[in-house]
């Protein structure tokens, strides 16, 4: 599914849930962590094929927002990066 298709999908959610969660800024890796494990243990109770954590959308009106998040520069714990091998 196209990138724009699949949030597009997502924003048209009525609400959040225990696999899909909005964000508009929130740059401390281990919180970030802490979501994307949440998400994707959630995702596999609730028999969905992925969880989602969207940055960029308000999660009460899920409108365009954007983020200043930037995910390739943002280190955790012991300088590793947000996404793997990065």
């Amino acid at each position: 599914m196209p990138t724009k298709t699949l949030i597009d999908t997502l924003r048209a959610e009525a609400h959040e849930s225990e696999w899909l969660e909005f964000k508009c800024n929130n740059d401390q890796p281990q919180v970030i962590g802490e979501y994307l494990s949440a998400l994707s243990n959630s995702a596999c109770l609730s028999g969905k094929k992925h969880g989602y954590l969207v940055f960029g959308i308000d999660d009460k009106t899920h409108e365009v927002v954007g983020s200043s998040l930037q995910p390739y520069r943002a280190k955790g714990k012991g300088n590793e990066g947000l996404e793997p091998g990065v």
